[in-house]
């Protein structure tokens, strides 16, 4: 009878350990689970947040489409999870139609890209753009975006970026030259030249932007070299005033 009890003491201390290791191994479960649905769910929210930056940027339906499986995937891997609710299924099969949708909408021509109004809205843009290409080299290293797509789309953001840097500091540099602040304009001009200078395959945008920035870069160092000379003439005049006033003969009173 006592060879008994101590068995059972023993299978109950067992069966303790087990059962504790066991909760412990649930719980470490749902906490990694929860920390993922965490996760996903930022991967949503970014990932809406820049298709709606992106909704009147010259990009192609099918970064769109890219943005719109990448939140797919996420909600399926909330699906997975005993985190999971019970409208998942209908928020997975609404996100597949906007993407299965997307294959047939049409560019935005990117002749029609306008620079935003003010500064706020161009660093929205300018971060809007980065992020799309964050966004697109994820989903290729994922193995979600073929080679070709992701060369192709990732060339056309670059081209974006550039174009939206060169026509802000464009922009800029206009402003300063109208307000006489040549140096200023001098400067944001050659900082764009800069970066057109830097393509190795210059298209017509890079051209023409190019030789109208340098033209007006030119006018501006005429501008400055005749102000200069102007300034230097003045300069050279007054000395010589003081040198007359100071040489001239005393007046008898």
């Amino acid at each position: 009878m006592f060879t008994i009890i101590i068995i059972l003491i023993v299978v109950l201390i067992v069966a303790a350990i087990f059962i504790n290791a066991f909760q412990q191994h649930r719980a470490k479960l749902e906490a990694e689970e929860r920390a993922e649905v965490v996760k996903q769910k930022a991967i949503i929210d970014e990932t809406e947040n820049v298709m709606m930056a992106a909704s009147n940027m010259p990009i192609s339906p099918r970064i769109l489409q890219i943005l719109q499986n990448r939140i797919v995937s996420a909600l399926k891997v909330i699906r997975n999870t005993r985190q999971s609710t019970a409208d998942i299924k209908q928020r997975i099969s609404d996100a597949e139609s906007r993407a299965t949708a997307l294959e047939n909408t049409e560019s935005l021509p990117v002749n029609d890209f306008s620079l935003p109004d003010n500064d706020k809205m161009i660093i929205q843009y300018i971060q809007g753009v980065k992020k799309l290409r964050i966004m697109l080299r994820s989903e290729h290293s994922k193995g979600r975006v073929d080679t070709k797509t992701f060369i192709e789309e990732d060339k056309n953001l670059e081209r974006l970026q550039l174009k939206v840097n060169v026509e802000t500091l464009t922009r800029r540099g206009r402003t300063a030259m109208n307000s006489g602040m040549l140096g200023s304009a001098r400067q944001y001009f050659e900082k764009a030249i800069a970066a057109l200078d830097a393509q190795t395959h210059p298209d017509d945008y890079v051209k023409s932007r190019l030789q109208t920035l340098r033209e007006w870069l030119h006018e501006i160092q005429a501008n400055l070299k005749n102000t200069n000379a102007e300034d230097r003439a003045r300069k050279k005049e007054e000395e010589r005033d003081e040198l007359d006033e100071l040489f001239a003969p005393k007046k008898k009173w």
